[in-house]
Parts: structure tokens; sequence; C-alpha cells
């Protein structure tokens, strides 16, 4: 019987929310599939036909430690969907960059490398939103309002540990949101639109935000698969799967605040079809070369 993993971290054993409907999906047709932790050290990944990772939201704070577990077991044989070169590129944010460089409408993203660079790029927005480079969940985050005549000499008590990436807050993100549109064996399957709690920005539910199934747009779609497409031809390798949050600007344009290409949740809570679509997508590329 094909074998899939499906890698997630020591604290959700049972991975990502509703993570039972993908072992169903795969269980319908044909196949065994089961959560295993991806720093587990009993694990024998080359013997599995695939290897999925989908819930390892531990990483940011072990980035490197993950990197080299992705690059060790495909070095042993393992087939790891998206796999261990797109990991690198896609667990530091200074990649958006990279895709708004070669013409994907991005939030505008500021790569910040040292503290001496930070008041500066601030400054360049007014109301600004600070990121670690490496981070996951809405970790980290710190809002910046010079323009509620806050102090010119930011206060960086508040920061992580750098590198950063610095962004405009995005007003939008209090009326429409922050939208997720998957994109699944290069097709756009579906799409959930994502609110903060009252008074914060971030949308992850531990900090009050919530998440509800949407139809998908023209708009967001044709905005994904461009995504995807451009973001291939930067790594050189297609994506089997990918998530492309999506913001609208203060000038109506939709535009990229997050590719998901590591670990993206399925929202399998609120996106169910997700599991099936998932499980189409990891057995085909099983008939697909490697």
């Amino acid at each position: 019987m094909t074998e899939i993993l499906l890698v997630t971290c020591a604290a959700l054993p049972d991975g990502e929310p509703e993570g039972q409907l993908l072992v169903d999906a795969f269980a319908r047709r044909g196949a065994s599939a089961r959560w295993v932790a991806w720093d587990a050290d009993d694990v024998d990944w080359a013997a599995a036909d695939l290897v999925a990772v989908r819930a390892t939201w531990d990483y940011d704070a072990r980035v490197e430690e993950f990197l080299g577990w992705a690059e060790r077991i495909e070095a042993a044989g393992a087939r790891v969907l998206n796999g261990a070169g797109v990991f690198t590129w896609n667990t530091d944010k200074a990649y958006l960059a990279a895709l708004a460089e070669a013409g994907v409408p991005v939030v505008p993203t500021v790569v910040v490398d040292g503290e001496e660079s930070l008041p500066a790029a601030v400054a360049e927005f007014g109301r600004a939103v600070v990121k670690p480079r490496t981070a996951a969940g809405g970790r980290g985050v710190v809002v910046f309002d010079l323009e509620a005549g806050g102090p010119s000499d930011l206060d960086e008590s508040a920061l992580e540990m750098g590198p950063w990436v610095v962004q405009p807050l995005v007003e939008s993100i209090h009326t429409e949101g922050e939208w997720s549109v998957y994109v699944l064996g290069g097709h756009v399957v579906s799409a959930a639109r994502k609110m903060p709690a009252p008074g914060d920005i971030r949308v992850h539910e531990q900090y009050g935000g919530h998440t509800v199934a949407a139809e998908v747009t023209a708009g967001h779609g044709a905005l994904a698969l461009a995504c995807v497409e451009v973001a291939q031809e930067l790594l050189g390798r297609r994506l089997p799967y990918a998530r492309v949050d999506q913001m609208r600007l203060a000038d109506g344009t939709l535009a990229v605040s997050e590719l998901e290409v590591t670990e993206p949740g399925l929202y399998l809570d609120q996106l169910p079809g997700n599991a099936d679509a998932f499980a189409d997508l990891a057995l085909g590329e099983l008939s697909s070369p490697g």
C-alpha cells in the first residue's frame, strides 16, 4: 500500500486542525497516511512513498535544524513535496522582495538586516508593520505608528531578533481582511477569508482572529496563479502546492502578503474539501517524475 507521511511538530501529534480528514482522504484512495513529527528520531523517511510537510509550526524557532532535516532526508532518498530548496527560500520573508522585483504585485516590503536601517524603513511607511524575516503564526509582529505622533526614535525593545521585513500597515485588514487562495496541482481549488479581532491586525485564531470559507473571485484566483508561476520561474521547479495570501491596498490593487509553500494550513475546519484536493495532488505526484 502507498504510504504517505504527513509531517507535523511534536506539539501537534494529530496534525493541523481536522487533520484526520487528510488521513481519511488518502484512505479512500487506497493509500495509508499518518502524522509524524519532523524531529522524531524513529522514522524511516526514505521508506515512505511521499513526505508532505503540513504542520511543522515550530520551525521558526529552529529554522536551521528544520532546514537541515529536510535536506538530510532528501539526500537519504525521501521524496518531499515542494522540497528542501523551496523551504529554504520560503522561510525567509525576503522572498517577497524577490517576487516584487519579478513583477508580482506584493505588499511593499523592505528587507532590513540591521537595527541601524530600521528607523528609515519604518519612516518610509509611517504606519509600519515589522516582522522577523523568519516567523510563523503571527509571532514577532510589531506595529509602529509614527503618524499617531509616535517617537522619532523607535523603541525596539518589543522586537524579536532581526533581520526583519518592514511593510506598510494595510488598512483593509480591518474591513476586508486577508484572503488565502489555494493552488493545488496547478489549479485554484478554494479560498478562505481571514479577519483579525478588533484593534489587532493578526488574523490567527490564537490572537482572536477568525476564518471563513469564501468564493474565489476572478481577481484573487488570477493573482494566485500568477504568483505561483513567477515563484516557479525564480526557483526553477514546480510547486505542487501553494497558499497565496492576499490583501487589498489603498488604491484597490490586490497584492500578495505571503506565499506559503512550506507548511500552509489548509483550514480544513472551514474548507474540508481541501483534504480531497490535497490527497489528489499528492498521489498524482507519485505518477510523475521525481
